[in-house]
């Protein structure tokens, strides 16, 4: 029986109307992006963290700091890539993934098909093994002015 483990990973980046938006690797053309020494992807970055915890790997702050002038501005998906690497060299592989975005925008409905792909490409497996989903949260403030990620991640011993 193979061995299946679990992880959970949060991100939250508040708003920076300076930078470009970037969710689960997909570009959002004319909404402000994301604070942080990354490019501030709360998706690429939950899933990761989700990932690592499942592993036992510790978590993306570990692994990229935000103090490494090396990962100042890494893509999302470049930083899902490296912790596809950790994985494998610890010999695991990444089984399914479920996300959450937390967001009063922008809308995730329209683009969630191309993140599902893109997250999917990018560890190397179907892109059936990927949900994508999203929830506003009606003003409640639980994002502040930014965007927030719940992310869930089963993995496998390879």
């Amino acid at each position: 029986m193979p061995e299946i483990r679990s992880g959970l990973g949060f991100d939250v980046h508040r708003r920076d109307e300076s930078r470009p938006l970037s969710l689960g690797g997909i570009a959002f053309p004319g909404e402000p992006g994301l604070a942080g020494h990354s490019d501030g992807d709360a998706v690429c970055h939950a899933v990761a963290d989700a990932l690592l915890g499942a592993a036992a790997l510790g978590d993306v702050g570990e692994h990229f700091p935000d103090d490494d002038p090396a990962t100042e501005g890494i893509p999302g998906l470049v930083l899902l890539e490296r912790t596809g690497g950790l994985l494998a060299a610890a010999g695991f592989e990444p089984s399914s993934i479920d996300v959450i975005v937390i967001a009063e925008r922008p809308a995730i409905t329209p683009a969630k098909e191309r993140m599902r792909g893109a997250i999917a490409t990018t560890l190397g497996i179907d892109r059936t093994r990927v949900s994508v989903k999203a929830s506003r949260p009606e003003g409640l403030g639980l994002t502040g002015d930014g965007v927030g990620c719940l992310a869930i991640a089963l993995v496998e011993r390879s």
